[in-house]
């Protein structure tokens, strides 16, 4: 798991930042990655177009953070990882549960993310 070098605490809620999680280059194509941001474990992934995406590593359905280790994928030409426990299926992009096997749906924290520089940032919002 990658720790962030955010050294200060969140900021207060509301407050908006973009904090650096790593470089692009410790990211491989189509697997995921989890970094500690604060107290908050994130799932990023990269994708074949270079986009990188964040996502809740929790996996609300069994309560383990492995969203980071789950299947990269594609519904209706939106990226998704499926969970490695259950397989329930999740829209990178938003978060939301687009395949919750039987369950009622659940959906995972988003967080925008940016490329600068050969790092990749991730724009936190007070608490999470």
């Amino acid at each position: 798991m990658t720790l962030t070098d955010a050294t200060a605490p969140p900021e207060a809620a509301g407050a908006e930042a973009w904090i650096r999680i790593c470089a692009l280059g410790d990211l491989e194509i189509e697997r995921g990655r989890a970094a500690l941001v604060h107290d908050t474990q994130v799932a990023l992934f990269l994708l074949h177009s270079g986009r990188v995406f964040a996502v809740s590593n929790l996996d609300p359905f069994s309560g383990a953070h492995v969203i980071s280790r789950g299947i990269v994928g594609t519904r209706q030409d939106a990226p998704t990882v499926a969970s490695p426990m259950f397989k329930q299926v999740f829209h990178l992009r938003t978060g939301a549960c687009v395949d919750a096997q039987g369950k009622e749906p659940a959906h995972l924290r988003s967080w925008p993310t940016t490329v600068r520089d050969g790092a990749v940032y991730v724009k936190w919002a007070g608490r999470s």
